[in-house]
């Protein structure tokens, strides 16, 4: 199987973050790596190729620095990547990311498409439906589990409440997949030495003509939550303290 996996560079979870001048998105001064459920994505991509044969590529886009996320998943194990290249790329929303991926795959012949199930910086959990949409594939979301039938593949989704759904689909296809699915893998001294001879080809933004369109969805600002503490006495005896918490549990949080 011929296999796409969408990934994202992102700040890691526990970085400190700061706005920038705009306050429209954060500084360009943090550290960055490969967003959680991207991994597993191309993890499964891998376990995929071992068990069926096959290619993997990875595709990225972003900023040079975005590279990185390509280099180690190259690595771990994909064949090849792409790498959409240009700053101008982190501020698209799901939808124009979404085509500037079908444009940049439009001459390739892919049996299935992986995308991590959301993003750990802005978590919309759109690109790989959105992307499924524009390619007139079918999909599915909260991937758990992939098999390989006759006539295409049946995946398990993660459901609410603990209950799970098992879907067969065609080929090609479009699944996000959630974190967990696996065990990742670690980057082999070998596969570092080979990633740095696989094919990487990058795509400018001017190649992709009218897949990029003005952002139907944008963040006007952002703002840090300020932390406040206030601590209220309340005074009188057992049965008036319950009485004065009760109300304002009632009238002013509004939990009761």
């Amino acid at each position: 199987m011929k296999i796409l996996v969408c990934m994202k560079q992102v700040p890691p979870k526990d970085a400190p973050l700061k706005l920038n001048e705009a306050g429209t998105w954060i500084r360009e001064d943090v550290s960055y790596e490969v967003n959680e459920p991207d991994a597993f994505a191309l993890e499964e991509a891998l376990r995929q190729k071992e068990k069926h044969s096959g290619e993997v590529v990875v595709i990225t886009a972003g900023p040079a620095r975005a590279q990185q996320v390509l280099r180690e998943a190259l690595a771990k194990g994909a064949d090849r990547a792409i790498h959409l290249e240009d700053a101008a790329f982190v501020g698209l929303d799901a939808f124009n990311t979404a085509g500037a991926f079908a444009a940049a795959i439009k001459d390739e012949q892919f049996d299935l498409i992986f995308t991590g199930l959301q993003s750990d910086d802005c978590g919309f959990a759109q690109t790989g439906v959105i992307l499924a949409e524009l390619l007139g594939w079918p999909h599915a979301t909260i991937i758990m589990q992939i098999e390989k039938t006759e006539g295409g593949i049946k995946v398990k989704r993660e459901l609410e409440s603990g209950y799970f759904q098992f879907v067969e689909m065609p080929l090609p296809a479009v699944l996000t997949i959630q974190s967990g699915i696996n065990k990742l893998r670690y980057a082999t001294l070998i596969g570092i030495k080979q990633a740095k001879n696989k094919p990487l080809r990058k795509v400018a933004l001017a190649e992709l003509g009218p897949a990029i369109t003005a952002n139907s969805q944008k963040i006007e600002r952002m703002y840090v939550p300020q932390k406040t503490k206030k601590t209220e006495y309340l005074e009188g005896s057992s049965a008036e303290i319950a009485k004065k918490l009760v109300e304002k549990l009632k009238d002013e949080i509004r939990v009761l």
